[in-house]
C-alpha cells in the first residue's frame, strides 16, 4: 500500500487516497477511456475538420443590398391591426401584458365615447407601448390576443444607435390604412353593435381585411 510504504511522499499518498476514494464512491472500478477508432492522431483528425470546410462552397448573401426574405410565419416587428371601416381592434384588455414573458410590453386602457370612439365596445389601446429592447419575439402576446388586434409581421430591421428609438409606441405600431378605411375617431361603419365586428361573415371582394368565417 502506498500509505504503509515509507518512500512514499505526502504527496502521492494524497494521490492514492483521492483515487481509492473516486472509486468508492462510483462503486467499482473506473471505467477505462473508450479506444480511438481512428488511426490518425488527434492533432490529424483537427485538422482533417479545418481543411475539409476549406473546400466547401461559401454562401455568401448581398445584405442589405439584396432583402433577406424570412419565413411565412417569422417572427418579427409586432403591428396592431385594424377592422375593415379603420377602427382599432385593440380593446385595451392588456392580456398580452400579462402574457409577455420579459415585461416587455406596456398597455393603458381608454373609454369609447359616441362622439371620440377608436374601437367597437366600451374600451381601446389608449397607450401601447413594445420595449424591443426586452422582447424575445416569443409570440406569447399574440396568442393571448382575443380580437386578434395584435399579430406579428416579418419586419426585423429593428436595430438602432439609441435606446429610446427601439420603444415603440402605438403610433408606430398601427397598421396603415388601407383604401376604404378611414383614420378614428369616427362612428362603428360595420354595424351598431360591437358583434357586427368580430361575430360575422366576410365580405366578398373586400382586401382590407382577410375575415374566416365564424362557427357556431
Amino acid at each position: 500500500m502506498a500509505e504503509q510504504d515509507p518512500t512514499t511522499t505526502g504527496q502521492e499518498k494524497g494521490l492514492a487516497q483521492a483515487s481509492r476514494g473516486a472509486v468508492e464512491r462510483a462503486g467499482g472500478d473506473v471505467a477505462a477511456p473508450p479506444a480511438r477508432r481512428s488511426l490518425l492522431p488527434a492533432p490529424g483528425q483537427g485538422f482533417g475538420v479545418t481543411f475539409g470546410q476549406m473546400f466547401k462552397k461559401v454562401t455568401t448573401e448581398q445584405y442589405p443590398e439584396t432583402p433577406k426574405v424570412t419565413k411565412p410565419r417569422y417572427h418579427g416587428r409586432h403591428v396592431l391591426n385594424r377592422h375593415p371601416d379603420g377602427l382599432e381592434k385593440c380593446v385595451g384588455c392588456e392580456l398580452c401584458a400579462w402574457a409577455c414573458p420579459a415585461d416587455a410590453i406596456y398597455v393603458e386602457g381608454g373609454d369609447n365615447t359616441e362622439d371620440e370612439r377608436y374601437s367597437p365596445g366600451e374600451r381601446y389601446g389608449r397607450v401601447y407601448q413594445i420595449n424591443y429592447l426586452r422582447c424575445i419575439f416569443c409570440g406569447l402576446c399574440i396568442e393571448a390576443c382575443p380580437t386578434r388586434s395584435l399579430t406579428m409581421s416579418n419586419d426585423f430591421e429593428l436595430a438602432d444607435d439609441n435606446r429610446q428609438d427601439l420603444i415603440y409606441t402605438k403610433e408606430q405600431l398601427m397598421a396603415p390604412l388601407l383604401p376604404g378605411m378611414e383614420a378614428p375617431p369616427h362612428a362603428m361603419r360595420l354595424g351598431d353593435d360591437e358583434k357586427d365586428y368580430y361575430v360575422r361573415e366576410p365580405q366578398q371582394g373586400s382586401a382590407a381585411e382577410p375575415v374566416t368565417v365564424e362557427r357556431a
